[in-house]
């Protein structure tokens, strides 16, 4: 028998808009969407969001969820479940596990893990080498969020440096071509320079001149060139500076843009004078760089040049990141706290709700052609938030879903709180409590 839901006066957060209404949800689907609806029976779950935010789950374009092989730092299991504490709905995880996910073997693998334990829906990224342009036209791009490509420096094989191999990728594949666009290098050298100088404890506030704005300038422009000449769908990840930004347009509408941008939530909150007091908690690459490259993130985010908010989501221990700069590694968890911190930049009048949902949930659907999520219309999935705009509270361990136990947020106190998490139509998550042991989707694709 299918659940019903009935949520009473939100406002509704969709298609640049928002309404006061009311959202019923029958089975995983959004029934009706109105003005006023009534319980149709006294099976009816009545939730009275009281002018509460209703908004479509974030659909995150870029985690690391460490499974296999590295689930010491975190699982699909415990990250989903702290990406729906935070009210990310569906997820497209990368390959650089252990192994990689670049076969298609390799790949179902995960699907099928994520399948036993993802809490929200879930997609993968396949991975590009230098050597297995064989396996990348293999895959179904129906059934597959995209191609990932490192374009800077990763682990094991996964930096695609060949310059042949690379224009056969973008030549060949029907796939969206998500890169990370670092150039391997100009970061060596300047490695090379403050290791002679430092050693291994080199001061993490040089993380943003070593892993430099020309290091990422050169590599996404390298990237969008080849795009141009090849035709090539591609996605830009984590842009970090603001001389970047200027690569990409505002072309619409956004389903006929070919090259399209993504920034994270790190970029968009820190500056390099946080290394200060944050340390190699902040140290992520791309690194966290100045204030006149995060004003000009929020610029061209505002402006449509890039498209899309992520997380990059990341987890490594605390032992792990509490080393000197040369051993600690980069990335950290940030899937519990997005929406929250992004509401918290709306408080400070620097982004609209309607811009957050365009950003979070309606454009990764359209730019990855996810079938029928990311927005709140009838016949949709139910992937719904309930965000309530003033209910302050602190980040602490206690209140920590991430299996490492960390954030770089610790302290911080948000004005807006996640009240309620819908997955699927069913209550994920309500309030720091998981009421329903959710089941993610496999997400489908409108491709093909």
């Amino acid at each position: 028998m299918k659940q019903t839901v009935l949520i009473k006066n939100a406002n509704i957060v969709n298609e640049g808009s928002i309404i006061k209404g009311d959202v019923l949800i029958e089975g995983d689907r959004i029934a009706e969407v109105a003005d006023s609806i009534s319980a149709k029976s006294g099976d009816t779950k009545i939730i009275e969001a009281d002018g509460a935010y209703l908004i479509p789950g974030m659909i995150d374009d870029q985690v690391h969820f460490r499974e296999p092989g590295l689930t010491h730092k975190a699982t699909i299991e415990t990250e989903s479940k702290a990406a729906v504490a935070g009210g990310i709905t569906s997820f497209i995880e990368m390959p650089n596990t252990v192994p990689q996910a670049t076969t298609i073997e390799l790949l179902e693998q995960k699907f099928s893990r994520a399948a036993e334990t993802s809490w929200a829906n879930y997609s993968f990224m396949f991975g590009g080498t230098n050597d297995n342009i064989a396996e990348i036209l293999k895959v179904d791009e129906a059934k597959v969020a995209g191609l990932k490509l490192f374009l800077g420096s990763s682990t094991g094989n996964m930096l695609v440096d060949d310059p042949t191999v690379l224009e056969e990728i973008f030549s060949k594949t029907n796939l969206l071509i998500s890169a990370h666009c670092e150039d391997e290098a100009t970061i060596r050298e300047n490695m090379e320079k403050f290791t002679s100088e430092y050693g291994d404890d080199i001061p993490v506030s040089f993380h943003p001149v070593i892993r430099s704005e020309e290091a990422c300038y050169i590599s996404s422009s390298r990237a969008i060139e080849l795009a141009k000449k090849t035709g090539a769908r591609l996605h830009v990840f984590h842009l970090s500076t603001e001389k970047e930004t200027h690569l990409f347009s505002n072309k619409k509408p956004l389903s006929e843009k070919k090259i399209t941008a993504e920034v994270c939530i790190h970029h968009l909150w820190f500056t390099n004078d946080d290394y200060a007091e944050k340390g190699t908690k902040i140290k992520w690459n791309p690194a966290v760089k100045t204030q006149k490259d995060k004003d000009g993130l929020w610029k061209a985010l505002l402006d449509d040049r890039i498209d899309v908010i992520a997380t990059d989501h990341a987890p490594h221990t605390i032992e792990e990141k509490d080393n000197v700069y040369t051993k600690a590694p980069s990335g950290g968890p940030l899937v519990q706290h997005a929406l929250e911190a992004l509401f918290e930049m709306h408080h400070k009048g620097k982004i609209s709700i309607e811009k957050i949902v365009e950003k979070t949930a309606h454009n990764p659907a359209i730019l990855f052609q996810i079938k029928d999520r990311g927005y709140i219309k009838k016949g949709y999935k139910a992937d719904l938030v309930i965000m309530e705009p003033n209910a302050p509270w602190t980040v602490n361990k206690e209140n920590l879903a991430y299996k490492c136990g960390w954030s770089p947020f610790e302290g911080t106190t948000f004005t807006s709180r996640v009240m309620y998490t819908f997955v699927n139509g069913q209550i994920a998550y309500h309030n720091g409590k998981f009421p329903t042991r959710t089941h993610g989707e496999r997400l489908s694709f409108n491709r093909g």
